[in-house]
């Protein structure tokens, strides 16, 4: 019951061309390995939530309403305006976002363009294309195996153990959502560069 595993499936090659295009043409190298962190945070963020009951509801509770795993079926579709969901906050990464990360995306976008290489207003709108597609993710996984609240904080929290094991950017997010400053954290990262997000897609 991997949802990082179902996330890589998504972003193809092509995918990634298209999430390129769609944020300036930056370098595909520098895509793949800001959506990498992204993914990384946002499941981070999402964890760390879950961690009490009420964020955990809430989770649920969205994934319930807005985010039953239809944008899997054709995410080129619904990032390219093409196709349109059932509910209009299935596609609001922005709303996303900021209920998952709160005060720290701006700090993430930081953290993300420093690895990544990919500007930050680039890193930003990237992130706000990729939240609904975690949550389609995680939604998915809840109605196939049919998880109530306790079972989303099982899965969230097992994801982000096992990822921070075999994944060094999975360890620096949760150092960086752990923190009460950004600041020692993002210095750190900045001379790290794009080595620690090629692992995640099997790119460098």
């Amino acid at each position: 019951m991997d949802v990082m595993e179902l996330l890589q499936g998504q972003l193809s090659e092509g995918m990634l061309d298209q999430l390129t295009q769609q944020i300036g043409g930056a370098d595909k190298q520098q895509t793949a390995a800001a959506a990498s962190g992204i993914i990384s945070t946002l499941m981070g963020g999402l964890a760390k939530n879950a961690s009490s009951t009420d964020g955990a509801a809430a989770i649920s509770n969205a994934l319930d309403r807005d985010h039953d795993g239809s944008i899997l079926d054709d995410m080129m579709g619904m990032l390219s305006g093409n196709k349109q969901p059932t509910s209009e906050k299935t596609l609001n990464g922005s709303g996303i976002v900021n209920h998952i990360l709160g005060e720290k995306k701006d700090g993430a976008v930081n953290m993300i363009s420093k690895l990544s290489g990919l500007d930050s207003g680039s890193t930003g709108n990237l992130m706000n294309m990729l939240a609904p597609v975690v949550m389609g993710a995680l939604g998915k996984k809840k109605q196939e195996h049919g998880l109530d609240v306790a079972g989303i904080a099982s899965l969230l929290s097992g994801t982000v153990a096992s990822q921070s094991t075999q994944n060094p950017t999975m360890d620096l997010v949760t150092r960086f959502l752990d923190a009460d400053g950004d600041g020692s954290v993002l210095d750190d990262i900045t001379s790290m560069g794009m080595k620690f997000l090629g692992g995640f897609f099997g790119r460098k």
